[in-house]
């Protein structure tokens, strides 16, 4: 996962050439990253691109620049480190020029250099009221290195240079002078029919995506990413963790350590190699900011003199390690200079406040993925993931220590095997592997929301937000706040709340009408990073005239008669099981029964979940359809009319397991029904998979809509949890496709 170069010059002939390359799969450092194990398939040949090039004989063989800022945060020093590679005697005047250009073009620093007989050149360019990268205003100058001889130039190097300083004081961590928050995911390069080679495109794809949905923190779980996901983190602005290519040291996930012995120093050549090749092949990246030396491993004196390694080749990022820095498990006393935890609760964030470090979620919020199961019975449970999310970052932004975390995960990582087999570790992600938007991805672009709106106040004239900045560089008057409606012109709201501050946020009423009142915020990059739809209770349709209600109680069934404009309508209640047992519209069935209160016990299935190691996903699960009806009769059956002219039946029910309850049903003449229940249950321990009302619907029944209150007042069209729209039963299934 990191490049390497070759000198092929003797074996180049003047003709046409074929180039073979040989890549073994299965060795040590294969296993020790788990490449091939974490992707269920070998992991082999070349997966990333191959480029032939061409240098002098004296040429520029290597180039780092760390920017150092001034105290006022304004001013920069760029320390440029050039390694100069002689392959021929130099005869004559040997120089190398720096010159940096702002996006325009316009030189904005130069010097220039001499060379003897050094190796390494070191340079400075100094630049006044410098334009800082970071995520939100992702600012890159080019730097262009040009070696000349006797004048003449041999070598002309272009790069782009972000300026910007990461510090780590005590348990806080800064970029350019200001502490930040991570809202982030973990990252797999996975595509289905690709496997682990990705196009530039899919790359760009990826940055884009985990853009739009609010993150500004990448970790590249679990080995280095691509130059062209670099590429695209420093263009369009997110934080990376690069992560080495090594992957449960002395952890149970890989057996190979029941066998070796993870503090054999026979090791240590291919741990520090993997640090090593990852720092080059990253370091002129201004997105990364912090090198990870390793994926849930075992600290122990071999990662002592790793951690030694990574901060001689770079001092100017802070490095991690991910163990587990409280609790027993996997803790053996990492030192890396930020503290990692995986998986905490949602009370989880106390502990947070005894470390000494920076303390980073590096996978928190697992997707639920393994009980396939219960997905496919309810889908539903991928978006009540968003509301739980919220709460958990909320806690995490709370807490001054708990630096961010990474959500587990960003993408499925499965596999369309040539044999046609679909194997993988997880469906795990918030976009699939074709990179289609989950319902999780609503949810995680709801909780990372830079615009966090606390408080709603109405009045008369206007409508006052209390709103939180949870940019870490930008104040709002860098961001556009527009409000509007169907009805009137868009208005721009104008803030100036700073930057991890609070403040109050006006719209007037008399501008916009007070229904369905529409918030949209856009970042200075053009990424709408909010949506909000205040409405006043709009979700129901609305009431229609009265109807005419009549009651018909024979033996043991009792009819309500609702008659309207539109037609008749007939409800039957059978009095000895106090079960709704029909609705009618005319001749046409509406109900078979319901709605009735209804609950479904837990059972010992397993979830349908795959062998996490190698199963196909072409398992064929298919939905739990029991459905038990707990009723056994009604111990009363009463009805009355209110003083409004409703009907309303109260039932006391009798259930299974010696359970009560009391259902009441309004037949409103508004020709709306209300149903509320009360059960008691007598078990002291009760394991329901699900409880509710329960309708049964006729066969013919094929098409769903709705209009309801949601989690959140915008969803996307797509989303199974958007607060209107349709759906059709009897979609059909297709074998081989997700």
């Amino acid at each position: 996962m990191v490049p390497f170069e070759t000198d092929i010059t003797d074996a180049v002939k003047p003709s046409e050439n074929e180039l073979i390359v040989e890549v073994r799969t299965g060795t040590v450092s294969d296993r020790l990253g788990c490449v091939s194990q974490y992707a269920c398939h070998p992991v082999g040949g070349l997966l990333r691109k191959v480029t032939l090039f061409v240098l002098p004989e004296i040429n520029i063989a290597s180039m780092d620049v760390v920017t150092v800022l001034d105290k006022s945060y304004k001013h920069a020093e760029l320390n440029i480190t050039t390694g100069i590679m002689k392959e021929t005697p130099l005869s004559g005047t040997l120089s190398i020029i720096y010159s940096l250009a702002d996006r325009t073009g316009k030189a904005v620093a130069k010097n220039s250099y001499n060379i003897k007989d050094e190796k390494i050149v070191k340079g400075k360019l100094y630049v006044e009221n410098a334009r800082l990268w970071n995520p939100e205003q992702p600012y890159l100058y080019t730097l262009t290195t040009s070696l000349l001889l006797n004048g003449k130039p041999l070598q002309i190097n272009e790069q782009t240079v972000g300026i910007r300083q990461i510090e780590k004081k005590s348990n806080i961590l800064y970029v350019n002078g200001c502490p930040v928050k991570l809202r982030g995911v973990n990252r797999h390069e996975t595509h289905p029919l690709r496997g682990r080679s990705l196009t530039p495109e899919l790359c760009r794809k990826d940055a884009e995506l985990f853009k739009s949905g609010n993150c500004n923190y990448i970790r590249t779980s679990h080995y280095p990413p691509s130059e062209e996901f670099l590429d695209a983190c420093d263009e369009i602005g997110l934080f990376v963790e690069s992560e080495a290519a090594l992957t449960w040291i002395q952890h149970g996930a890989s057996p190979i350590w029941r066998n070796w012995n993870s503090q054999d120093n026979q090791y240590l050549p291919y741990m520090i190699r993997a640090n090593m090749d990852n720092i080059l092949a990253g370091r002129r990246h201004p997105s990364i900011i912090i090198w990870s030396m390793a994926n849930e491993s075992q600290w122990s004196p071999l990662w002592e003199k790793v951690r030694t390694m990574v901060q001689e080749l770079d001092s100017s990022r802070p490095n991690s390690f991910h163990d587990q820095c409280w609790n027993k498990y996997n803790n053996k006393g990492s030192v890396a200079d930020i503290a990692n935890y995986h998986y905490p609760n949602i009370n989880g964030l106390s502990a947070c406040g005894t470390m000494s470090r920076p303390v980073l979620f590096g996978e928190y919020a697992h997707l639920t993925c393994y009980n396939s199961r219960e997905l496919v019975t309810d889908p539903g449970v991928r978006a009540a993931y968003g509301k739980y999310l919220v709460e958990m970052y909320d806690n995490m932004y709370y807490q001054p220590v708990c630096l961010g975390g990474a959500i587990w995960s960003g993408i499925d990582d499965i596999f369309h095997l040539p044999d046609g087999k679909i194997v993988g570790y997880g469906t795990w992600g918030s976009v699939d592997a074709w990179r289609r938007e989950k319902p999780e991805y609503t949810g995680m672009k709801k909780a990372y929301t830079p615009f966090r709106i606390l408080e709603e106040k109405w009045d008369t004239n206007q409508l006052e937000l209390t709103v939180e900045n949870r940019y870490n560089f930008t104040d709002f008057d860098k961001i556009s706040i527009e409000a509007s409606n169907r009805n009137s012109k868009t208005v721009n709201i104008k803030s100036s709340i700073p930057a991890r501050a609070k403040g109050k946020i006006i719209i007037p009423l008399k501008e916009i009408n007070r229904q369905d009142i529409y918030l949209k915020i856009t970042d200075s990059q053009g990424y709408i990073c909010h949506e909000e739809l205040f409405a006043a209770n709009n979700y129901l349709p609305e009431k229609n005239s009265d109807c005419n209600l009549v009651v018909e109680d024979k033996d043991n069934l009792l009819k309500i008669h609702a008659e309207n404009p539109s037609g008749k309508q007939t409800f039957v209640f059978n009095k000895v099981s106090g079960l709704l047992t029909h609705a009618y519209s005319g001749n046409k069935t509406l109900l078979k029964q319901g709605p009735v209160f209804c609950m479904v016990p837990m059972n010992n299935d397993d979830g349908g979940k795959p062998n996490v190691a190698g199963e196909t996903y072409q398992n064929m699960i298919f939905p739990l359809q029991n459905y038990p009806h707990l009723t056994l009769f009604a111990k009363e059956f009463h009805y009355h009319t209110d003083n409004n002219g409703n009907i309303i039946v109260e039932i006391e029910a009798v259930y299974v397991n010696g359970d009560t309850g009391k259902l009441v049903y309004t037949f409103e003449k508004t020709r709306y029904i209300k149903v509320n229940y009360e059960i008691t249950i007598a078990s002291k321990e009760i394991r329901p998979r699900q409880y509710g009302m329960l309708f049964l619907l006729p066969k013919q029944m094929e098409n769903l809509s709705w209009n309801r209150k949601g989690e959140f007042s915008i969803y996307p069209e797509y989303d199974i949890a958007r607060t209107n729209g349709s759906a059709t039963l009897n979609a059909n299934r297709l074998y081989e496709v997700e």
